[in-house]
């Protein structure tokens, strides 16, 4: 089984949800980046989501357009993305990968280059927002050749008639988008939330994780009562961002500060079934 699949059902047999924490690679430069992205797994990420700064992330709010606004600044590429995981995984042959992002720097590099070199780091998925089904199959057949999850996205608004049109094409996980908007303006009710979810679940059996609008450990810990992970993005890069000096370079606390905040995301999550 790949990566994704093995965690997913490590957990399921454990009984609880998984956190996903997320990071914008290269933000707010290359070594602080890597520091957090190798302390998520002692913090108690599950999972964990790199974002691929792009110049026209059109589905992130403000909090994430900075943090790749900062990555670009400092250099940050797609090839130093798959670089910073290919260092990871020196270390941790074990925590799931997934790369989150746009296709026009995978399409830039070549797709076919870019699903093997992806595999060959370590990734294990891959969720690129401007590409929906009908037009997904450049780099989906590459990537499922490297044995890499292409996870969709399914919004509040998808229907059950286009369901099945994006469950085609999908492995490792499904990501569901809470809201309809942009990242980290807002958060779903927990009763939309469970409406949803039920909806998908009778289309597939793939576990499910909510993104888009969870923030506090109390969000956190409702969402994998609901679904199967949740996803936690802009929350940490607004700490990420209290933790930058006036020119946008990292003061000494920031790692501690966000990793700290991942590890209480990580016990409300572990948590919650028990609780709920």
């Amino acid at each position: 089984m790949s990566r994704i699949a093995t965690r997913f059902a490590a957990l399921r047999a454990e009984g609880r949800g998984a956190l996903i924490p997320f990071v914008e690679a290269g933000d707010p430069d290359p070594d602080t980046s890597f520091a957090l992205l190798a302390g998520l797994p002692a913090a108690g990420a599950d999972l964990i989501e790199i974002g691929v700064p792009f110049t026209d992330p059109m589905a992130d709010g403000p909090i994430i357009q900075r943090a790749g606004q900062r990555a670009l600044k400092a250099g940050a590429t797609l090839a130093g993305t798959l670089g910073m995981v290919r260092r990871f995984r020196h270390t941790d042959a074990a925590t799931p990968i997934v790369l989150m992002g746009y296709f026009n720097p995978i399409l830039a590099y070549g797709v076919e280059r870019f699903a093997a070199d992806a595999a060959a780091a370590g990734v294990d998925g891959l969720i690129v927002v401007d590409l929906p089904p009908e037009e997904a199959e450049e780099l989906a057949l590459p990537a499922r050749a490297q044995g890499l999850d292409l996870i969709r996205l399914i919004a509040p608004t998808t229907d059950d008639a286009r369901l099945p049109r994006i469950l085609a094409g999908t492995s490792g996980f499904l990501y569901h988008v809470a809201i309809a908007g942009i990242t980290g303006t807002r958060s779903a009710t927990a009763a939309d939330l469970a409406t949803h979810v039920a909806r998908i679940r009778r289309h597939t059996d793939l576990p499910i994780a909510i993104g888009f609008g969870i923030k506090t450990p109390e969000q956190a810990a409702e969402a994998v009562r609901i679904a199967d992970a949740a996803v936690v993005a802009s929350a940490l890069i607004e700490t990420l961002a209290a933790h930058l000096d006036a020119e946008g370079r990292a003061m000494p606390g920031l790692v501690p500060a966000v990793l700290a905040q991942v590890a209480t995301l990580a016990e409300a999550v572990r948590g919650a079934r028990r609780l709920g």
